[in-house]
């Protein structure tokens, strides 16, 4: 069984304001355990006046900081890195005891966060500006400026990985950033907040406030914020960024998905199975990457049942984590009674699946495959967000393409064949922003971005690799004339 951490006593979670730890004026919220429901720590949400502070402290900081060379802006995130390699454990058990992740689960996206502040460190010798002589005695070039205070509002199924993707190019660049984190997972981004303030980064340049909905709106209206970015549901995403650029903010607000899982007749047995079945229980399904919609092409419903055998031989608590609240797994089990009772087969039943006798208050669904489903139904189409995979059944690549192209979310399509052609077929056509070949999580590796399209999506651009350096700068273009010439140029 899984070794869950859960605090000897309660700790207070309070924002990160120039430097120093202080608690919200708000209302005080409980954090508690998807393990075990036992609580873990308090927290007082931030008032708008918490926010007018932080912002003001980050503002004034940033008229230093962004004045410091690259390679002095990189000196705290390498001490950073090493810091958080070295507590690698320990974070990773507080990522798994508010998140409901596996400790595994909790380390990996820890690690592909610290990816980010790898790609970062090599700032330093990347494309950051240029200069050319355009005419005789004119030369052109441009610099990258840093915007300001930025903001990065980051959801609750991975703690410290989305806030990596965010901070450390944010700050690297020349901005200072405040993070206000789900209200539902505090605890690693004050984590997150000591190893800054260890690793040396000056008093404002990055900070934290906590909260619900009016910190977030204190946030995108305050007049001193220059940019937004947002992960999260789709949903909360589009009003994030109408929000965000009505009041004249930069904005990128990545949303969830319904991503699609193509199988072939040719595809590997062994292999599928096992990518399908971690694609869609991985982080218990609470990922915008969860294969979550199986297109089955003729005979490939035969790997329906290897990928069954598989999912029903995880356990929970150790092969799979929990689900985040209560509310999260009331509304999947209502879900899934709505599809049995339309007629769509329940091949696998999460709902009363065993949970060891230590995790019985916790919030818990075995893996649960929906078959027969048809692209109409509510399972196709929305996502549901836990460990449930619905199977549609298609006679051709063509009509799993078909509903590929329709379905409304655009992050990702993973096709799984022993064909070369097919797989460049399904590349070329696939309408999501990020496609696997044999590959259930099709993430990208660092520096290859990571974002959707379609409502996976509202802005433009990535949230990480050299798209995210563009999103938080500014490109300065400067042309300069000394030498006086004899003949005429054009830029006399």
């Amino acid at each position: 069984m899984t070794n869950v951490w859960i605090p000897e006593q309660q700790a207070d979670c309070e924002n990160l304001i120039g430097g120093s730890f202080v608690p919200g004026s708000g209302a005080q919220r409980e954090i508690v355990s998807p393990y075990t429901g036992v609580p873990l720590a308090r927290m007082h949400d931030s008032t708008a006046a918490d926010v007018d502070v932080a912002v003001h402290k980050a503002q004034a900081a940033w008229l230093g900081w962004r004045r410091l060379p690259l390679r002095e802006r990189l000196e705290p995130l390498a001490r950073l890195r090493a810091s958080l390699l070295e507590q690698a454990e320990p974070l990773s058990l507080t990522i798994a005891a508010e998140s409901g992740k596996t400790p595994a689960e909790a380390r990996g996206g820890l690690l592909r966060g610290i990816e980010v502040i790898e790609f970062a460190l090599g700032l330093q010798s990347a494309d950051t500006g240029g200069a050319l002589d355009v005419s005789r005695g004119v030369s052109c070039e441009y610099r990258r400026d840093a915007l300001g205070v930025v903001v990065g509002i980051t959801p609750f199924n991975f703690p410290a990985m989305v806030p990596l993707w965010m901070f450390p190019i944010a700050l690297s660049v020349g901005n200072t950033f405040i993070l206000k984190p789900s209200e539902k997972v505090p605890l690693s981004a004050n984590y997150l907040g000591d190893l800054a303030l260890r690793a040396g980064y000056p008093p404002g340049v990055f900070s934290i406030v906590h909260g619900d909905r009016v910190a977030v709106q204190a946030l995108i209206s305050h007049p001193l914020v220059q940019a937004v970015a947002f992960v999260g549901s789709s949903q909360v995403a589009r009003s994030v960024y109408a929000e965000s650029a009505a009041a004249g903010k930069r904005a990128l607000c990545l949303g969830g998905a319904k991503n699609q899982l193509i199988v072939t007749p040719d595809a590997n047995p062994e292999l599928t199975a096992k990518a399908v079945v971690d694609s869609f229980t991985g982080c218990a399904g609470q990922r915008c990457m969860a294969g979550s919609l199986l297109l089955a092409v003729d005979q490939g419903v035969r790997l329906l049942e290897p990928i069954k055998k598989l999912a029903a031989s995880i356990s929970l608590g150790n092969g799979m984590g929990a689900l985040i609240d209560r509310a999260a797994r009331e509304r999947l089990v209502g879900a899934i009674s709505r599809a049995e009772a339309s007629g769509v087969e329940v091949l696998l039943d999460g709902r009363q699946a065993r949970v060891p006798a230590a995790y019985a208050g916790g919030n818990w669904l075995g893996p649960t495959i929906l078959d027969r489903v048809t692209p109409q139904h509510e399972f196709a189409r929305e996502e549901l967000f836990g460990p449930v995979l619905s199977v549609i059944r298609v006679p051709t690549l063509e009509a799993a393409l078909a509903i590929e192209r329709e379905n409304p979310y655009g992050n990702a399509t993973s096709v799984f064949t022993s064909s070369g052609a097919v797989a460049r077929h399904v590349v070329e056509r696939a309408s999501s922003g990020m496609v696997g070949v044999n590959v259930g999580v099709p993430v990208p590796r660092e520096p290859f971005s990571f974002g959707g399209t379609k409502l996976s999506k509202f802005g433009h651009g990535d949230i990480t690799g050299p798209a995210a350096v563009d999103f938080w700068t500014d490109l300065k273009k400067i042309t300069s004339k000394w030498a006086p010439q004899v003949d005429a140029t054009w830029m006399s």
